[in-house]
């Protein structure tokens, strides 16, 4: 593998995820913090990886790859690196060397001085850092709550569909925090926003959309 540079410094992440995102994606040079959620991990790389990055998952053993293929994940462009041991975060800033997404479990808190040095590293590849648990500095903390399982009828059938309510928390807690009821994922295997989030998203355009309208008829008139 050759590192890897960007030409942006955004990256393209899923459509149900973006828009809780500062900026609207996921950001070259940052790092993410996510809690306590595989699936949300798995929304977060579908969208890089679909569009041709190059990803890599360090530290987590039980990261399941055909989950992962079923959820848009190119595997030919996953590299798994399921048992770092006490190496993990040398091993991570290695892989962040060569990969465009980066995901790392971390067995215990970082030094400040690695972190910071990983942070410059990350900037100096244009890669972008996803870690499971708290990382300081994170450009945005991503957490699920409100979870509830479809599919189950009386006493049979199988777990099928999840509804959640995802909420992000930019860096230092500025600015409000975004929340968005998500299937995560719907009964067909995909990332989406439920009905109702639609709907609401669909009635805050609209004062908008009328907005636009009326001044276009006043310059008209």
């Amino acid at each position: 593998m050759q590192a890897t540079k960007l030409e942006t410094r955004n990256l393209q992440t899923h459509p149900a995820i973006a828009s809780l995102l500062p900026g609207g994606s996921l950001r070259a040079g940052a790092a993410y913090s996510i809690q306590g959620s595989t699936t949300l991990l798995m929304a977060l790389l579908a969208g890089p990886s679909k569009a041709g990055a190059w990803c890599g998952v360090v530290g987590m053993p039980d990261f399941g790859a055909e989950a992962a293929g079923r959820f848009g994940i190119d595997l030919e462009r996953l590299v798994l690196v399921p048992h770092p041991g006490d190496q993990w975060l040398t091993v991570t800033a290695a892989v962040v060397d060569v990969l465009t997404v980066v995901v790392v479990a971390p067995p215990g808190r970082a030094k400040d001085g690695d972190i910071a040095r990983l942070g410059a590293r990350l900037r100096q590849r244009d890669a972008t850092l996803i870690v499971v648990g708290d990382w300081p500095q994170a450009e945005a903390k991503l957490s699920i709550s409100d979870s509830g399982w479809q599919g189950l009828g009386s006493g049979n059938g199988f777990l099928s569909s999840r509804q959640v309510t995802v909420t992000a928390t930019a860096r230092g807690g500025m600015g409000a925090s975004r929340s968005a009821r998500l299937w995560l994922p719907d009964p067909g295997e995909h990332f989406r926003p439920t009905e109702e989030e639609t709907r609401t998203a669909s009635r805050s355009q609209q004062p908008h959309q009328q907005s636009l309208t009326s001044v276009a008829l006043e310059a008209v008139g």
